[in-house]
């Protein structure tokens, strides 16, 4: 990419840990870098590499065609873009909106952005601040293809992989929360198991291979439950939902006698009893995305 070109510049508003990464891959990539950030003094290494320090966010917006912005959520997104200096400034341009937040938030965006003839994509980082810039990136982007494909260029000097899921503005953060949801829960499960192995005289060290002989257990899991989750079968005949609410009881009777909490845990077991009581005690555990997904 030349330096003449249009694509060659772009502006970043953000400069968090995850926005000074994405700065820097730019840079790092040969591109005119504008930043901007509401607290002053963050942009001082960027500057010292080559970028453009902006003094407001709507002379930041002018600069470039596209503007990436990344912030804590959408209001503090809304903050900064909904003003009205700077939405005139990205009138004509392009917004690239990489703040994580909700389904509906990005949709509401990608609405006022279109009432004010701003080009808009939201996106997901998958991945933390230090893959930016390299091959183990995963960005995930929704909204109109042509004008993902117009900015892809630039977008693909972030590193990584980069996958367009569709028009829908809200798809990104759709895949963006259901994917934390995993991680997190999973999180929670292993932190409580930290504190029950500890109670009982296993320390973490010794446990954690065996803690990821469990976690490989789970992809070819994910994949069989995904596609009994789309046929809306949940066959039990490995390990049926009444198996699995008898091992959550042995782990809650267990944490509770160390003082443990096993409040999440008796989350789970309740929606496993509540679909053993409506006649699914042969499924398998997914069975209850039946009990979790609106009628």
């Amino acid at each position: 990419m030349s330096a003449s070109t249009p694509q060659s510049a772009v502006t970043v508003l953000g400069l968090g840990p995850m926005g000074r990464a994405l700065a820097g891959a730019l840079l790092d990539a040969g591109l005119a870098v504008t930043v901007w950030n509401r607290t002053p003094g963050r942009d001082r290494e960027l500057v010292a590499r080559g970028a453009a320090g902006a003094s407001s966010p709507e002379s930041a917006v002018a600069a470039s065609p596209l503007t990436v912005l990344c912030v804590v959520d959408y209001d503090a997104a809304d903050a900064i873009v909904r003003g009205e200096a700077v939405a005139s400034a990205l009138k004509g341009r392009t917004l690239v909106n990489l703040t994580a937040d909700t389904p509906a938030r990005a949709r509401e965006t990608g609405a006022w952005a279109a009432a004010h003839g701003i080009g808009y994509l939201d996106g997901a980082i998958m991945t933390p601040a230090p893959t930016i810039g390299t091959p183990d990136a995963v960005f995930l982007h929704s909204g109109p293809e042509e004008l993902y494909r117009e900015h892809q260029p630039v977008l693909d000097a972030l590193g990584g992989t980069h996958t367009h899921l569709g028009a829908d503005i809200g798809r990104a953060a759709s895949y963006d929360l259901a994917l934390l949801d995993i991680f997190w829960t999973a999180m929670a499960g292993y932190a409580h198991a930290l504190a029950l192995a500890k109670a009982e005289g296993v320390t973490a060290r010794e446990l954690a291979p065996f803690a990821q002989g469990i976690a490989a257990i789970l992809p070819p899991l994910i994949e069989a439950g995904a596609q009994e989750a789309d046929a809306g079968s949940f066959s039990g005949d490995v390990n049926p939902i009444t198996s699995a609410a008898s091992s959550m009881k042995h782990i809650i009777q267990a944490s509770e006698e160390r003082g443990i909490d096993a409040s999440v845990m008796r989350a789970a077991e309740g929606l496993a009893r509540r679909v053993i009581g409506l006649g699914h005690g042969r499924d398998d555990f997914l069975r209850i995305t039946d009990l979790l997904t609106p009628r």
